[in-house]
């Protein structure tokens, strides 16, 4: 079987010669290349990336030949450098978000005198609801939103009842996902079941990118800081920056299943939220974020998280996630 340690930086040619050379310390270039069934040039060009990566050392005995470092120290030497790695591209990723929000702040400002600029700023409670109920009234054919918060409150169901219900019974399509974990809310579920009755179209994923609405593909509305909706909303008219939400909305649609319908573990075992927190962990995310992003308790997120780590035998969250890749449970596109 073909060694997949790509989250390590080789690829599987490379990968099958170091497993070779760990079997026969002794093993030359011919007789790799007869093992393999490959030139001499290929298991030489893979030798040297061996060579690159430190998974390879000249000999005590004989320095013009090399031997394969043993994997405890060579491949758990790269294990725990691609966590640094990941560790820089999460911290990169945080600071391109700061400076994505504060660009946007910048523009609303520039913009703010303008009659109905590409960016508006909604701040308090009843400012966002009122413009919701116009933006409802206004809409003629088609809503999509996400809905990443988990359990909906009391208060957002009562203001939301009357305006989905108008909508559909005027023809306008509306397409939703929500998050696997309303299945434990009552309420919540039985409004989403409420929904479908009426013609709507519900679909849930274990998490998801951002909160927003989308108004017949003109008009969208999104959280001005995703970590605290309270603090207020942006109101976008661009088309390319509506047409790129409405891209998200539709790859979050493609991946996420329809209310009611169990979503299958794959080859591994793992369920869909199961291979969301690997993903979430391997990023560096603590308890808290994880939960928020799955919605969560703490408390459940941490015993989801606790037997993952128990099933992957890691010491850190981090290490699961990391193992997880190593062991193809989570795809790569996932650690993006």
């Amino acid at each position: 079987m073909a060694l997949d340690l790509g989250v390590l930086g080789l690829d599987a040619e490379t990968a099958d010669v170091y497993r070779e050379m760990l079997k026969d310390s002794t093993a030359v270039v011919p007789e790799l290349a007869e093992r393999l069934d490959r030139s001499d040039d290929q298991i030489r060009k893979a030798i040297d990336e061996l060579d690159r990566l430190g998974l390879v050392r000249q000999s005590w005995q004989n320095p013009r030949v090399l031997r394969a470092v043993e994997p405890e120290y060579g491949l758990l030497y790269l294990l725990t450098q691609r966590e640094k790695e990941l560790r820089r591209r999460h911290d990169e990723l945080e600071t391109g978000r700061l400076a994505v929000q504060n660009l946007v702040a910048e523009y609303t400002q520039y913009n703010r005198a303008r009659h109905k600029p590409p960016v508006e700023v909604l701040t308090g409670l009843d400012t966002i609801r009122l413009r919701i109920q116009t933006l409802a009234a206004n809409c003629t054919s088609e809503i999509l939103s996400l809905v990443p918060g988990g359990a909906l409150s009391a208060a957002a169901l009562q203001a939301s009842s009357p305006l989905d219900q108008e909508l559909l019974d005027h023809g306008v399509q509306m397409r939703t996902v929500y998050l696997e974990s309303i299945a434990n809310d009552v309420p919540t579920l039985e409004y989403a079941r409420w929904l479908t009755d009426l013609g709507a179209q519900i679909r849930v994923a274990p998490t998801q990118p951002v909160r927003m609405t989308v108004y017949d593909r003109r008009i969208a509305m999104i959280p001005v800081d995703p970590d605290a909706t309270g603090s207020g909303a942006l109101l976008l008219r661009s088309p390319g920056v509506v047409g790129a939400l409405c891209s998200l909305f539709e790859q979050v649609w493609a991946d996420s299943v329809p209310l009611g319908r169990q979503p299958k573990p794959n080859e591994h075992g793992l369920t869909s939220q199961e291979q969301a927190v690997l993903a979430l962990l391997s990023k560096g995310l603590a308890d808290e974020a994880v939960a928020r992003r799955l919605g969560v308790s703490v408390r459940t997120g941490r015993r989801i998280t606790a037997n993952l780590m128990g099933r992957l035998e890691a010491d850190s969250r981090f290490q699961a996630g990391v193992m997880a890749a190593l062991h193809g449970w989570i795809s790569p596109d996932m650690l993006v």
